[in-house]
């Protein structure tokens, strides 16, 4: 089998087309996520508490400057707003997917198994140790 064949036949498993087309969703609804946490959630809170823009919250660790060939050396900053965002689409990510995962678990839970049934033999040592039990033991 040539190396195309075992690619062609490797592309079109059905698995791998299900991965690529939940890659692809996946990476749409990231964006309608990150839209929702930019522009719908964060605003109110930041207004909220003060009206702080999420988005610009930083740490400036060293200021802008000029250096000595008139170029501009940009800020160190540490953009805590960026990462709040990133860690709050996280979770909305994670709770989705976790709604999804229970509800597909919930299509292919197997229906409750009856208990085996009891081996002939078991039945049958069962029925010797209650049979041996009823008697009594000579006395001597």
């Amino acid at each position: 089998m040539g190396m195309m064949s075992e690619f062609k036949e490797f592309a079109m498993r059905g698995s791998v087309v299900d991965l690529a087309v939940g890659v692809v969703i996946g990476a749409a609804f990231g964006k309608i996520v990150t839209a929702l946490v930019d522009k719908v959630i964060m605003p109110p809170i930041g207004l909220l508490i003060g009206g702080v823009d999420f988005s610009k919250w930083v740490i400036t660790l060293k200021q802008a400057t000029v250096d000595a060939a008139g170029e501009a050396v940009p800020a160190v900053v540490i953009g805590i707003g960026e990462f709040l965002n990133a860690v709050i689409q996280f979770v909305i990510l994670a709770f989705a997917i976790f709604l999804v995962v229970k509800a597909i678990n919930r299509f292919h839970r197997k229906p409750d198994a009856a208990p085996a049934a009891t081996p002939e033999d078991v039945l049958l040592l069962r029925e010797i140790r209650d049979e041996l039990k009823g008697r009594t033991s000579p006395t001597p």
